[in-house]
């Protein structure tokens, strides 16, 4: 195994109370993807900082290679002092590095570098940011929350970018689809110490559940012992002529061990307050229009949303998505077109600005609106302390302002206040932005188990795929078009590119994988195609055309929004048989485009 280029060992810190840090460790070899994952608040970020040197841990050692280049991602990028992107961007290089490298990245983050740091969005200063650290090619990469506030899009290029890059990456994210598909080892930090898992993401909720179940039976058997010995000093006939000091001793020690043990970090309780019924049509669009001056967001859409449907919006930012949902619940009247509510609607919004919250009010004031100590939450009366419990916060925190929350306490909040209100329509935002992956967890269930309906704006891959039945995406000129199923089922749904655009690409590679001077030299007698090519390049058009037939049926099929609530298993076996005549067709077409290409090099 190659030496570390960072290593933290035995790191201690604490900020008064319980140690945040009591003997972590991390290290980092050359090439290495590493997830650090663990709950808001555990001190993913504070260890990060550590390994950046920006703060100084209380005690334990930290050793980064001296000729190693380390750049670290903060979660609020400052951008202070500088007059535009670019100058931001740059000022990250060494004297080495390639400025160019700079302005690739911010072309492919979307980014000119003319913009304003003070105009920003907050996707916008997150790529700029991005490319800022990732320009150098650094040794060490250090990210916080790289995905938040990216498009899909982004976050896709993105995993690519890292995958490739030679640096040693250590990410934090709750974005579970980025983090299986980037990493390789995982690092999760538990109640202030780190265990080492020497694979990606994918392994670790299995892996992290075998552990705390192990643990749980050592306490358990470590409680079972100390009774043992305890009725040993009490009525053991030894015990009683003269005491075993040593075992005394050894008693003592275990019931320290078993006083100190800190469990595992409680799960939040997520229950949505459940309104009456609404009708059984909750949204109906007919195609509906919006366009804000010469740009068309929303082109002639139309969808009937039904009672018990959980719909999921997807896009680039700025492609319309919060004006499209705006539209669909009422908010926002189209130019063009009508929407249709149903009967007996009660919504709770949970907005992506968050809705404005005084920093300076209190917990127990947010939740219950000034109205005393307690809430009404599905009908019964609460105490606002019981309920923040639920959400997991602690009693001493209901008066604490709301400006000294962390981004995860502020977005778990939020959720408690949407949920607490009585609803048979949910319309989520960005609803996953901050939450760790246990909360993350939670929320999707009661999504996928609300008995109303649910309509939510999310960039998040792997929430989407577990929780919403049908996807509603953008296709350009303001079209959006709905799939059935999740984020996957969308993509495979999509399918791919058309066959004149394989051949065009075909003929490109082959010219570009045959040398110049061969491109050059003389051609020699003309050659014939056999008997056999000659066949298959008649007989393969026919072919392909009833592949093709074949998977028009079936996308047909697959488009019926009421396919997958109807009969899910059906569903899933014409998925399967979607993708695998796809993956005929393409075969198919590669041999005509092979033998058609021959056959035009033997003519000209």
């Amino acid at each position: 195994m190659a030496p570390p280029l960072l290593n933290l060992d035995g790191i201690k810190l604490t900020f008064g109370g319980t140690p945040l840090l009591d003997g972590a460790a991390l290290s980092a070899s050359a090439g290495e993807k590493i997830a650090l994952v663990g709950r808001n608040g555990s001190g993913k970020s504070t260890l990060l900082k550590i390994a950046a040197g920006l703060i100084e841990p209380q005690d334990g050692e930290v050793f980064r290679q001296p000729s190693a280049t380390v750049r670290y991602l903060p979660q609020m990028p400052d951008m202070d002092g500088f007059a535009s992107v670019r100058a931001y961007v740059e000022a990250g290089l060494g004297p080495a590095d390639d400025p160019h490298r700079a302005t690739y990245l911010m072309e492919h983050l979307g980014l000119t570098g003319e913009e304003r740091p003070n105009d920003l969005s907050g996707g916008e200063a997150r790529r700029a940011a991005l490319a800022r650290v990732m320009a150098p090619e650094p040794d060490i990469l250090l990210l916080d929350e790289p995905t938040n506030h990216l498009d899909l899009s982004v976050i896709e290029w993105l995993e690519e970018e890292l995958a490739r890059t030679s640096s040693a990456v250590i990410l934090i994210s709750h974005d579970r689809r980025f983090l299986e598909r980037v990493t390789r080892v995982t690092v999760w930090l538990d109640r202030g110490q780190t265990r080492r898992l020497d694979k990606g993401f994918a392994h670790f909720e299995e892996w992290r559940d075998q552990v705390l179940e192990e643990e749980e039976r050592e306490q358990h058997k470590l409680g079972r012992q100390i009774v043992r010995e305890e009725h040993w000093l009490r009525y053991g006939v030894t015990a009683r002529r003269k005491r075993n000091m040593r075992r005394l001793g050894e008693l003592q020690t275990m019931r320290q061990r078993f006083r100190s043990h800190r469990g595992a970090e409680g799960t939040a309780t997520m229950v949505a307050s459940d309104a009456a019924e609404s009708g059984k049509l909750v949204i109906e669009a007919k195609t509906i229009e919006k366009s804000f001056g010469d740009l068309t967001v929303v082109k002639g859409f139309s969808t009937r949303i039904q009672r018990g449907d959980r719909v999921g919006l997807v896009g680039p930012n700025g492609a319309g998505k919060t004006t499209l949902l705006k539209m669909l619940t009422g908010e926002l009247s189209p130019d063009a077109g009508t929407v249709r509510l149903g009967v007996n609607l009660e919504i709770a919004t949970l907005d992506q600005k968050r809705e404005a919250v005084d920093p300076q009010e209190t917990l127990a004031h947010y939740l219950t609106d000034g109205r005393g100590e307690n809430l009404v939450v599905n009908g019964e009366q609460r105490h606002v302390v019981s309920y923040m419990k639920d959400f997991l916060f602690k009693p001493e925190q209901a008066r604490t302002p709301v400006r000294e929350l962390s981004g995860g306490e502020r977005a778990r909040l939020l959720l408690a206040r949407v949920l607490a209100r009585p609803a048979n329509l949910l319309v989520l935002d960005e609803p996953t932005n901050d939450l760790d992956m246990e909360t993350l967890e939670l929320l999707q269930e009661l999504v996928a188990g609300f008995a109303g309906t649910v309509i939510l704006v999310s960039h998040d891959r792997d929430f989407l795929d577990r929780t919403v039945t049908s996807v509603i995406a953008p296709d350009g000129g303001g079209r959006w078009i709905e799939y059935a199923g999740g984020y996957s089922d969308m993509l495979a749904q999509r399918g791919g590119s058309r066959l004149e655009d394989r051949k065009a690409r075909s003929r490109a590679e082959a010219a570009e994988a045959v040398p110049k001077a061969e491109q050059a030299a003389p051609k020699g007698p003309a050659r014939k195609l056999s008997f056999k090519q000659k066949f298959a390049l008649d007989s393969l058009p026919k072919k392909i055309e009833a592949v093709a037939a074949s998977i028009s049926r079936l996308e047909n099929n697959i488009a019926d929004p009421s396919f997958y609530e109807r009969d899910p298993v059906s569903f899933q076996k014409t998925i399967a048989a979607l993708d695998k005549e796809r993956t005929t067709l393409a075969a198919l077409e590669q041999e005509w485009l092979e033998l058609e290409m021959l056959r035009e090099e033997m003519e000209g």
